[in-house]
């Protein structure tokens, strides 16, 4: 890695905002653009890092809005789970993993966009299978976010305590991988230069997404991250189904 990618930090610029507005995060846009500069391992590592930054900048501006119940719920399971999932990521096949993940995002938000009255309580069961998935998924391929998005966009949270609330669950998830992932060598030393940048664009892009937010209602709030998730899922499973084939016609 002689020189910085610019391009890589204008994406990664892009994806803060959109995960800001989505109200889950940037790392389900950050990975899969991240896998196109670096190899796998190094893409967990810098993931962790950025978002890292990226949520205390979360924290900081939509701090008002915070649900401690849903933190406790789904936060401790997800930090728990996402410590597990770090440290199997040496050993399990990823690109299934993806798959299922995909399958999974497309089939839960069409559930919610095709049925808009459907809303789950918040009991504390669901939000902590959703605060478990989100945590191991995490853990094992570096986003885990649309998971916990969709488990609190159906829980019809008004969108600033969302997005705080997000903000701390994954604050604690990304502080546990980033150790778990530096034990395992993922974070290495020539990645260390795009740290101050993604400090930069991690702060710039949740005051720009905030500023988005600003102008856009409740409910259609709640419909763009779905359909965000929606999006997600289905490059996810075009991305893991031509990886998979690569795999296996190599």
């Amino acid at each position: 890695m002689k020189h910085i990618q610019v391009t890589f930090l204008i994406l990664a610029l892009i994806a803060e905002v959109i995960g800001t507005i989505g109200g889950f995060g940037s790392s389900v846009f950050f990975v899969p653009i991240a896998n196109f500069y670096f190899d796998f391992q190094t893409v967990l590592g810098i993931t962790a890092i950025f978002h890292v930054v990226s949520n205390l900048s979360k924290i900081a501006l939509f701090r008002k809005g915070i649900d401690k119940k849903l933190i406790l719920y789904i936060g401790v399971p997800a930090v728990l789970f996402v410590i597990v999932g770090g440290v199997l990521s040496k050993f399990l096949r990823v690109t299934l993993l993806e798959l299922f993940l995909g399958v999974f995002l497309v089939a839960l938000s069409l559930l919610f966009i095709i049925k808009k009255d459907l809303i789950i309580k918040p009991n504390k069961k669901e939000a902590i299978i959703g605060g478990t998935l989100s945590g191991f998924i995490a853990g094992v391929v570096g986003t885990g976010g649309a998971i916990r998005g969709l488990t609190m966009a159906a829980f019809n949270l008004e969108k600033s305590v969302f997005i705080a609330t997000s903000a701390i669950i994954d604050f604690g998830v990304d502080l546990s991988r980033t150790v778990v992932y530096f034990l395992n060598g993922y974070i290495k030393i020539e990645i260390l230069i795009y740290i101050p940048f993604l400090v930069i664009i991690g702060i710039l892009g949740t005051y720009l997404g905030k500023l988005c937010l600003n102008k856009i209602s409740q409910d259609n709030f709640k419909k763009i991250s779905l359909g965000l998730i929606l999006v997600i899922g289905i490059v996810t499973i075009i991305k893991s189904a031509l990886d998979y084939y690569n795999l296996t016609h190599l």
